[in-house]
């Protein structure tokens, strides 16, 4: 069984501003064809529009109805406590 790297990652909706943490993981193998990605949390106001394997294309959906990437909007959340 693989490892799973584990991440946050900041959100923003750029139509209305609502922003917060999101927690994700994917496998930890360079090997595999398909990461595994998965979003474990996200923040409130915030929903999966569709999964995916991939970070590229997994879609959230804001609560204001702006749907994008997970990857395209998120930033990481370094120095975070």
């Amino acid at each position: 069984m693989a490892l799973r790297d584990r991440f946050s990652k900041k959100l923003t909706c750029p139509q209305c501003g609502n922003s917060g943490f999101a927690e994700a993981s994917e496998t930890d193998d360079p090997k595999r064809k398909h990461p595994g990605f998965t979003v474990d949390h996200l923040p409130r106001g915030f929903f999966v529009q569709r999964p995916s394997n991939h970070q590229e294309t997994f879609v959230v959906k804001c609560e204001c109805g702006r749907k994008f990437p997970f990857r395209s909007l998120a930033e990481a959340a370094s120095g975070r406590d």
